[in-house]
C-alpha cells in the first residue's frame, strides 16, 4: 500500500501572529511570576524576627531570595 502524506504551508502571517502573541504571553507571565514574588517578600518582611526563625527563616534569607 502506498501512504501520501501532503504537506501544507502555514497560511500567511499565522508564524509572525504565533510569536506575536507568544511574546505577548511570556510577558505576562513575567509579570505575574514578579509580582507573586513582590507579595510573598512583602508578606514575609512584615513578621518578626521570631516568626521568622519559627518558620526557619532571618532577614538575610528574605532578601537572597528577593534576588532570585
Amino acid at each position: 500500500m502506498t501512504t501520501i502524506t501532503a504537506t501544507y504551508a502555514a497560511p500567511f502571517g499565522a508564524i509572525t501572529t504565533y510569536r506575536v502573541i507568544h511574546a505577548i504571553e511570556t510577558a505576562v507571565n513575567s509579570l505575574i511570576a514578579w509580582n507573586k514574588q513582590r507579595k510573598t517578600f512583602k508578606m514575609l518582611n512584615a513578621l518578626s524576627p521570631k516568626t521568622l526563625e519559627d518558620l526557619g527563616l532571618s532577614r538575610a534569607d528574605l532578601h537572597t531570595y528577593k534576588l532570585m
